[in-house]
C-alpha cells in the first residue's frame, strides 16, 4: 500500500494519542472534521478517504482501526459520528463500576488499591477482548482501507513493536489480526493483562506476540506516523530517492494530531509527596490516578508535540501541523476509567469546549498551552484543514 506522494501534493497524516475512556475527546473532534468534509464533498465521504497515513496509540489505535477497517461495501466500518455513541454503549463494560469501589481517598484507599495492584491487573479485559473481536472480526492488518501506524510494545522482547501496513507487505508474519493489534495497543500496566497471540509466517512458523500498550512508548504516534511516511517514501519514491531535498518533502506533512486531554495545569504531585513512595505509591495514588504510568503517557505525549511543533516552525510549515489538545483536566475528566454517565457526558462536553478554545501550542518551560496568535479557533483552524483536505484529494484524483 503506498503513499500518494505525487508532487504538489500534501502527505496527510492523522495521530489520535492514548487515554482510555478519554478517547472521547479526539472522538468529538473527528466528528467535526467528517462532517465538514461531508459539506465540502457528499455525506458518503469518510476520514479515511483523505488521509494518507493514520496513527493511533491504545484507545487511539481502537479509533484508527474503526476508521479504516472494511465493512463488506469496502468502506469504512464506522463514520466518526458513530465513534462517540460505541464508546458511550460499550466504555462502562470495558471499565465496569464494580472494579471501581476502592477509588476512595486516604491511606486506607491507597492501601487497598496497592493490594490490588499487586494481585493483578485492575480490569480483566475480557468485554474489551469481545467487543474489539466481534466489530473487527478476521480482518487483518492489510485489509485496512488507509495505511496505519499503531504502536505496542513487545515485553518479550523489551522494545517497541510498531504495526504498519507496510510492515504487513514486507514482513507476512506481521500481518496479523487487527482486533489483536488494538487489544495489545490498550493493555496498559495495571489495567489491563498483556496480550499473547500467535501468527504463521508465509513458512508455516509459529511467531508469538507479547504485548502491552502503546502508550509506555508512544502515547502520542505523530512522531512514528511521520518517520514511518518518511521512511516509505524514501524507499519506494523515485524523486527521493534521485536526492530530492528532504526538508520540502518535509514542508509537504499536513498534520492532525490529537490529544486525549491532560492535567498540566493541575498540580498533581509533588516531590514532597513522592519522597516516600515505593512500589505501592507510584502504581496507585490516593486520588485513584497511577503515578508512573501518568508520567510515561503524558511526558513522552508532550515531547513528541513540542518537537514536531519546533520542526515544522524551523521548516516555515507550523500551519501545516495542528494539535490539538486539553490541558486542565480535573478529577474524574482526568482519569482513563472512569465511566458514569456524567462522566461520559463531561468528556463529549470537554471536546466541544476544545473546538471553541484558540488553537494552542505547548511551552515546554511552563508545560501549558498558549494561544498562536493569528490562527483563530480549533474549529476554524479545522475547517481550513478540511478545505486542504479535499482540494487535495480532487488535485490527486486530477493526476490519476
Amino acid at each position: 500500500m503506498a503513499l500518494n506522494s505525487n508532487s504538489g501534493n500534501c502527505i496527510a497524516i492523522l495521530s489520535i494519542d492514548g487515554g482510555g475512556i478519554r478517547g472521547i475527546i479526539p472522538a468529538t473532534i473527528l466528528a467535526f472534521l467528517e462532517a465538514q468534509l461531508q459539506e465540502l464533498d457528499g455525506e458518503k465521504v469518510r476520514i479515511c478517504d483523505y488521509f494518507d497515513l493514520i496513527a493511533g496509540t491504545s484507545t487511539g489505535g481502537l479509533i484508527t482501526a474503526m476508521l479504516t477497517a472494511p465493512d463488506k461495501d469496502k468502506r469504512p466500518l464506522f463514520a466518526a459520528k458513530d465513534i462517540l455513541p460505541f464508546y458511550k454503549e460499550h466504555g462502562p463494560k470495558i471499565f465496569p463500576e464494580r472494579y471501581m469501589t476502592c477509588r476512595g481517598g486516604g491511606l486506607f484507599g491507597t492501601i487497598r488499591r496497592g493490594l490490588a495492584s499487586s494481585l493483578g491487573p485492575k480490569y480483566d479485559g475480557k468485554y474489551l477482548h469481545e467487543v474489539v473481536q466481534e466489530r473487527l472480526g478476521n480482518t487483518r492488518l492489510h485489509q485496512t482501507l488507509t495505511p496505519i501506524v499503531i504502536p505496542t510494545f513487545d515485553i518479550t522482547n523489551f522494545q517497541p513493536h510498531v504495526f504498519t501496513n507496510y510492515q504487513a507487505e514486507d514482513s507476512p508474519e506481521s500481518d496479523v489480526k487487527l482486533s489483536d493489534i488494538c487489544i495489545g495497543s490498550s493493555a496498559a500496566p495495571t489495567y489491563f493483562p498483556a496480550h499473547y497471540f500467535q501468527n504463521t509466517d508465509d513458512k508455516g512458523n509459529t511467531i508469538e506476540f507479547n504485548l502491552i500498550d502503546g502508550a509506555v512508548c508512544a502515547n502520542n504516534p505523530t512522531l512514528v506516523a511521520i518517520s514511518t511516511a518518511m521512511q516509505r517514501m524514501e524507499s519506494k519514491d523515485d524523486d527521493l530517492a534521485a536526492g530530492t531535498n528532504r526538508k520540502d518533502c518535509q514542508r509537504r506533512f499536513l498534520v492532525l494530531s490529537l490529544g486525549t486531554g491532560s492535567s498540566n495545569y493541575c498540580q498533581k504531585y509533588t516531590a514532597k509527596m513522592a519522597a516516600d513512595w515505593g512500589i505501592v505509591g507510584r502504581l496507585a495514588h490516593g486520588d485513584g490516578n497511577h503515578p508512573l504510568l501518568d508520567v510515561f503517557s503524558q511526558g513522552n505525549s508532550d515531547m513528541v508535540d513540542y518537537h514536531i511543533a519546533t520542526s515544522f516552525h524551523s521548516l516555515d510549515a507550523g500551519n501545516n501541523y495542528l494539535r490539538i489538545q486539553e490541558d486542565k483536566l480535573k478529577g474524574d475528566l482526568a482519569s482513563v476509567d472512569v465511566t458514569t454517565e456524567e462522566n461520559l457526558k463531561r468528556l463529549q462536553e470537554v471536546g466541544e469546549e476544545l473546538l471553541r478554545k484558540p488553537v494552542s501550542k505547548l511551552d515546554l518551560l511552563t508545560g501549558h498551552y498558549k494561544p498562536v496568535p493569528k490562527r483563530g479557533t480549533n474549529e476554524q483552524a479545522l475547517k481550513r484543514f478540511a478545505k486542504t483536505l479535499s482540494e487535495n484529494k480532487r488535485n490527486r484524483l486530477i493526476k490519476e
